[in-house]
């Protein structure tokens, strides 16, 4: 027995060295196709001959060129190429590849038979999406190729990286989109076009602007007195802090705030702060800076800690000094809230917790984490391993039993940044910084839809307890129905992530994960007081589903209404826990209000001139606390501005500037067609139906930041700022050049009801202030946008503006040297242009700019 074990171990030994030598050779030959293959992604035509059948298409190109070295012979067994596409594709053609649809955004080329990849060939794959694509930021990286039996690998040439001028992501494959007559529209009807730097000069020069000379609060208090005549007040020197009905802890870190502003505690000044003075709004404050002390009333310890944010600005601004001021203050809306989607591509507790110090900077107070979608499960939840350990991984596993299939071009290592999740001791640490904040943190896992990540975490779950012989355990936490044959496609062009809304197991896992997230909110000494459910964007689940038979012919066969019954069971179960509900407005729209608990939080993301007023005022004339979160308004992930290079989707809009989301009307929705033009660059007046009722008015606004396309840090934080400051200046202050709310009124574009001479000196007071903020963004390390100027030369002569005051700007003849602008200068051809962070390190995209190039918007 010895010697025959000892001849078959031999001989598995002598076996070895051929097949690990094939498959060495192999993976070599894949490296070495994977560094060297020719990649480039081009937009062609965004208004070619649609396909039949297809009402609206662009056309796209992907270009493959192989290396010289390259022979047919090395390709490996099983070769294929699996990429991202965000549009559904409804015709792929190409000379030796033939394409399938995986699921989601990834697509899958492989060699038609008798095809072969011959050395310095190059291959050209067109490709016909749905819809538009007017930003190179659609183009997704990490290109993989796979072969049967070798580890996959990222084509080099479709990694992202960092411009070190911008410190931005960009995508050296994308080619640029230079063709606006083809590339920025889809029909003669629409009027958008690119703003270029002689556009923007033009708008800019239209919105003047002015530094801030006495005042940088942001956002500007209600009432605010300041003595410009009188001696400065040095809170450099120290204050004496005395404090009378509040902990030092509730306002740590404001006084941290005020202290880096240059009034540290310690010294001479007598700074008193006394809260609990009711006759004051929640969240009040009045602050009285005199010659020889500093005195703070307040409502609560948000209001004291307000107090101390506005007086931290406004030191910071003179210095570590001040003159003589009295403020009376409160907000506008007790909703002041940013979303930070988690679920697409992860961003971390760092991140996050350095967004929670901005938000209290600027009086922002309910954070909305979406901690869960198709993409990635982003929250470690104890009972329920699978959903971080596979869940919150994107790579290239057929079978997802070790991760999610590479959805948005995350590539197939599963090690990139866009991977992750927040452990209990990050969620515990983002609550208890956020509650020292007066900041709400709401936990979001969207369902019954948008839920693949979990599904898919789960069936990982049931296949490892089924292969260790444990059925029964298997089986209760398993979210969809083998023997549902219901076909269907998401809006995320998804066929499987919508959970079972009639399976005992989904209600299961509902309550496993809610108690979960309380349980941490009891460790971090924070109760859980709101949860988002999503309820958003259900496809065309359950018709053949057998467990859901009976539910759909109790609803009149009519399978489209257990979606509301999902949303309505979850709101009970919540409501018994102690918790309010909240949802997005179109999946809660559809519930019985009868059947709701009566504390609802809803979210209305309709756009501006297409359902935004219906479902705002249905959704407030039901009584629920309704905060917009409209699109026009806070889609952050939609771009600046409508210009190829300006990332973001744009589904909704094809830009929003800081000044869009300045000047918007929240108490009065139809008024905004007055300022904001449809999706076309079209006015277009908003019929007021239904109208509201006397007595309703909104709870507030919300920022939202979905991260499709936001894969760093950097992109995260240029995406937010500076438009999320003036989402705070509107949360907080009236607009005053909104006409009051009259049922059944619509506005035409530049409607004169609307105040704009207001307007135009409201936003120039508001740029100088925001431009006063980039020093205090900057030691945030927060990355905000530079803009890009705007410039034109006439004459000759190269004339140069910015968005906001005082911004450097830089101009060079290309490929010269960037000098420093500071007026009209004669310039001989085109010059490129660029704009300089405030403390120089950073810059924007850089601009070009010809000769007599003037066109007027």
């Amino acid at each position: 027995m010895r010697v025959a074990g000892w001849t078959a171990a031999m001989a598995a030994l002598l076996a070895a060295p051929a097949a690990s030598a094939t498959e060495t050779r192999g993976q070599a030959s894949l490296d070495r196709l994977a560094d060297s293959l020719g990649y480039s992604y081009r937009v062609v035509d965004n208004r070619p001959a649609c396909p039949p059948g297809i009402e609206s298409c662009f056309l796209a190109t992907i270009t493959l060129t192989l290396p010289e070295a390259w022979t047919a012979a090395a390709t490996p067994e099983g070769f294929a190429l699996y990429f991202s596409f965000v549009k559904p594709l409804v015709r792929v053609e190409s000379d030796i590849f033939q394409h399938r649809h995986i699921n989601g955004d990834v697509q899958k080329l492989t060699l038609k038979p008798g095809a072969a990849l011959r050395p310095g060939a190059t291959h050209e794959i067109r490709l016909w999406g749905e819809g538009a694509s007017f930003s190179r930021a659609f183009a997704m990286p990490n290109a993989y190729l796979v072969a049967d039996g070798l580890h996959p690998r990222t084509i080099a040439a479709t990694r992202a990286a960092i411009d070190p001028d911008t410190g931005m992501e960009i995508l050296p494959f994308a080619a640029p989109m230079a063709d606006e007559a083809r590339l920025a529209r889809q029909s003669d009807s629409d009027q958008t076009r690119w703003l270029t730097a002689e556009r923007a000069f033009d708008r800019q020069a239209k919105r003047p602007v002015r530094a801030a000379s006495d005042v940088a609060i942001l956002p500007l208090p209600r009432k605010l007195y300041l003595d410009a005549d009188a001696d400065w007040v040095p809170l450099n020197e120290g204050v004496a802090l005395a404090l009378d009905g509040i902990d030092r802890a509730a306002i740590g870190p404001a006084l941290a705030a005020l202290a880096a502003a240059g009034a540290a505690e310690g010294g001479p000044r007598p700074l008193t702060i006394r809260v609990g003075d009711m006759s004051l709004a929640p969240e009040g404050y009045r602050l009285d800076v005199g010659a020889d002390r500093i005195a703070i009333i307040a409502r609560d310890a948000a209001g004291a800690s307000y107090a101390l944010r506005s007086l931290a600005q406004q030191a910071a601004f003179g210095g570590g000094k001040l003159k003589p001021m009295r403020i009376e203050d409160a907000p506008e809306y007790g909703f002041r809230g940013l979303h930070l989607d988690l679920g697409r591509n992860f961003h971390g507790r760092d991140q996050i917790l350095k967004l929670v110090e901005a938000m209290a900077a600027y009086k922002l107070n309910k954070l909305h984490l979406h901690l869960a979608d198709d993409e990635g499960w982003r929250i470690e939840i104890p009972a329920l391993p699978e959903l971080a350990a596979v869940g919150s991984r994107r790579c290239h596993d057929p079978a997802e039993r070790q991760c999610l299939l590479p959805q948005l071009g995350a590539g197939p290592e599963g090690t990139s940044g866009v991977n992750g999740y927040l452990t209990v001791a990050d969620y515990t640490a983002i609550l208890r910084a956020a509650a020292a904040r007066q900041i709400e943190v709401i936990p979001s896992i969207d369902m019954p839809g948008h839920s693949r990540a979990a599904i898919v975490a789960m069936e990982a779950r049931h296949a490892r307890l089924i292969a260790e012989g444990k059925t029964e355990e298997a089986e209760r936490y398993r979210l969809v129905e083998p023997a549902d044959a219901t076909e269907y496609r998401s809006v995320q062009h998804y066929n499987d992530n919508t959970l079972n809304v009639c399976l005992p197991a989904t209600y299961r896992f509902v309550d496993t994960v809610v108690d979960a997230l309380a349980d941490m909110h009891r460790q971090a000494g924070v109760p859980l007081r709101t949860f988002h459910l999503g309820a958003d964007e259900t496809a065309g689940a359950w018709v053949k589903s057998p467990a859901c038979a009976a539910m759909i012919a109790e609803n009149g066969g009519d399978a489209a209404r257990l979606g509301p019954r999902f949303i309505e069971r979850v709101a009970q179960r919540l409501a018994q826990r102690g918790m309010r509900t909240a949802g997005w407005s179109d999946g809660m729209g559809h519930t019985d209000t009868a059947n709701m608990p009566h504390a609802v939080q809803t979210n209305i993301w309709g756009v501006l001139h297409a359902g935004a007023i219906r479902e705002a005022h249905d959704q407030m004339n039901r009584g629920w606390d309704t905060v917009l979160s409209i699109p026009d308004l806070g889609y952050f992930d939609m771009p600046y501005a409508p210009h190829p290079d300006e990332g973001g989707y744009h589904w909704a809009t094809r830009g929003i500037d800081t000044y869009q989301v300045f000047g918007f009307m929240p108490d009065n929705l139809p008024a905004n067609a007055a300022t904001i033009r449809n999706i076309r660059a079209a006015a277009q007046p908003v019929a007021d139906t239904p109208a509201l009722e006397p007595g309703r008015r909104i709870a507030g606004l919300q920022a939202q930041l979905w991260s499709e396309t936001i894969r760093t840090d950097a992109q995260m934080d240029y995406m937010l700022f500076p438009r999320l400051l003036a989402i705070a200046e509107r949360g907080w202050r009236a607009a005053d050049w909104a006409p009051a709310y009259r049922p059944g009124e619509a506005y035409q574009w530049h409607d004169a009801r609307v105040d704009h001479a207001k307007l135009a000196a409201g936003w120039a007071d508001f740029a100088g202030r925001v431009a006063a903020q980039f020093p205090l963004l900057e030691r945030m390390g927060i990355a905000y946008r530079v803009a890009p100027p705007g410039a034109r030369i006439i004459g000759g002569t190269l004339e140069a503006n910015s968005a906001f005051p005082g911004t450097a700007i830089e101009y060079r003849a290309e490929g010269g040297d960037w000098t420093r602008y500071a007026g009209p200068v004669a310039v001989a051809g085109a010059v490129e242009l660029r704009s300089r962070s405030a403390d120089g390190r950073r810059t924007s995209r850089t601009v070009r700019v010809e000769p007599e190039r003037i066109e007027r918007q």
